[in-house]
């Protein structure tokens, strides 16, 4: 139970003794969780109180509100989903950096004065980074056909997550983005609605976009656009993976290029959190499919899997996931619940790590890896060394946006996962402390520097 599942209820309670204590009885007995409880008012009849209550699904919170109902002298005046409560209008807003309130200052903002600003730029274009927006603002797209862990569900459903970015963006690094949730699925009317709509940003930000399609619609976008394009699923996820690899090789006392490391799911963010590892000096990594290994024997590859198979398995190894992870040091989920037994981790190499990272159910239960893994990293927020995204996307677009960037290079992405990583002094690292709390204020300077001084180096920064 947390608080993404939680409910606040109103209770009309009679005043007399021990009538709280039963109502709060009642939400035990269906297995709620109390958590605040608030006087509205009262007077000599009845007392009003909000109670906070979380809950497992929504199924659960009509239990729990069904059970309320049923105490003598308890009436349930309303009830709420605070995550539902939360995102009423929407998450995000704009607002005006200077007041309008003179003839003065509308004239200099709009007409008259904004026509000598817009002959600059058209005489200047680099003038729009100083004269605009530009120079702090990133468009998060997506076509809604991949979206967290509820797959195809198009441009509408996916808003509220899109928001959920650009509030990020903004809450850990001061970065105005923008959600923008496009109609279509086609990879060509994609690039095109993105190069269309650059001109206002300083950074594209892809989001939840499937694979194979991410691929060439990343690539064909970064080809036409002097602004970096990122997609976030992919090098997101790869970065701040890396940044926990790079700790756990610190823990654990092996090398990069001596391990054997297993993937388990080989769409964008599989393929991703590969190529950092090969630039890490990793030498032996099996991407895994439906299919089992991605091998030299089968014949059922597509060309994704055919161009990733040409990086990988060295030794050919082929067979089910259970059968490549036996001597493995390193295992890596992205793929879906509930994948590999006790077992399997048993016949891996001395202290394993493990990173089961599919949401929100990952490929196995952290209570039974703990007790037969070196280290243990999962996707979710409930358990220690959780792999997220927000470690990365809000610190590497501040670094960019503040060099000006024109892309982002292999360099500024392994910058970023060693700015992450080093956030944890050598002699603080725990088993259980391998990655940066989300809420660690270092964590997006120190990526921003890092970035910043990587573009300089590969000669991407404009500034």
């Amino acid at each position: 139970m947390t608080a993404s599942n939680s409910i606040t209820v109103r209770l009309h309670l009679d005043s007399r003794p021990g009538l709280l204590a039963k109502a709060l009885q009642a939400v035990g007995d269906q297995d709620g969780d109390v958590g605040a409880i608030d006087i509205v008012r009262a007077d000599a009849e009845h007392t009003v109180r909000d109670v906070t209550i979380e809950t497992l699904d929504e199924a659960h919170a009509e239990r729990v509100v069904a059970a309320l109902s049923q105490v003598p002298g308890v009436e349930v005046a309303s009830w709420s989903d605070r995550t539902f409560l939360l995102h009423l209008g929407g998450k995000i807003e704009i607002n005006s950096k200077t007041p309008v309130r003179t003839r003065d200052q509308l004239s200099m903002v709009y007409t008259p004065g904004v026509a000598r600003v817009c002959r600059a730029i058209a005489a200047d274009p680099a003038a729009a980074w100083n004269l605009t927006i530009k120079r702090n603002t990133v468009a998060v797209v997506s076509d809604g056909s991949a979206v967290l862990g509820l797959g195809n569900i198009g441009p509408l459903a996916a808003m509220p997550v899109m928001e959920g970015k650009a509030q990020l963006f903004k809450e850990f690094a001061g970065v105005d983005a923008f959600p923008i949730c496009l109609d279509t699925q086609d990879t060509e009317a994609v690039i095109a609605a993105v190069t269309a709509l650059a001109p206002g940003f300083g950074g594209i930000n892809l989001e939840d976009i499937a694979a194979p399609r991410c691929f060439e619609i990343e690539r064909r976008l970064q080809e036409a656009l002097d602004i970096p394009v990122f997609h976030d699923d992919q090098h997101g996820t790869a970065v701040v993976l890396a940044a926990a690899f790079l700790n756990a090789l610190k823990l654990t006392g092996k090398r990069a290029e001596d391990l054997k490391v297993v993937v388990a799911g080989v769409g964008a963010a599989g393929t991703a959190c590969t190529e950092i590892l090969l630039e890490l000096g990793v030498r032996n990594i099996i991407g895994c499919d439906r299919g089992g290994a991605l091998s030299r024997t089968r014949r059922d590859l597509n060309s994704a899997k055919q161009a990733y198979l040409e990086r990988t398995n060295p030794h050919d190894e082929a067979g089910d996931l259970h059968s490549v992870l036996r001597g493995a040091d390193v295992f890596i989920g992205l793929s879906g619940p509930n994948l590999i037994g006790a077992d399997d981790l048993k016949a891996m190499a001395r202290d394993p790590v493990v990173f089961a990272m599919s949401n929100p159910d990952p490929e196995i239960d952290p209570q039974v890896a703990l007790p037969l893994v070196a280290i243990m990293a999962t996707g979710r927020s409930d358990y220690p060394n959780q792999i997220n995204n927000v470690l990365c996307f809000p610190g590497l677009f501040r670094g960019a946006l503040d060099c000006r960037a024109r892309r982002v290079t292999p360099n500024m992405k392994l910058a970023a996962a060693r700015a992450i990583a080093e956030v944890i002094p050598e002699q603080a690292l725990l088993p259980d402390y391998i990655i940066p709390s989300v809420f660690d204020p270092a964590v997006a300077p120190a990526v921003a520097e890092a970035v910043k001084q990587a573009a300089r180096d590969d000669g991407v920064a404009r500034h």
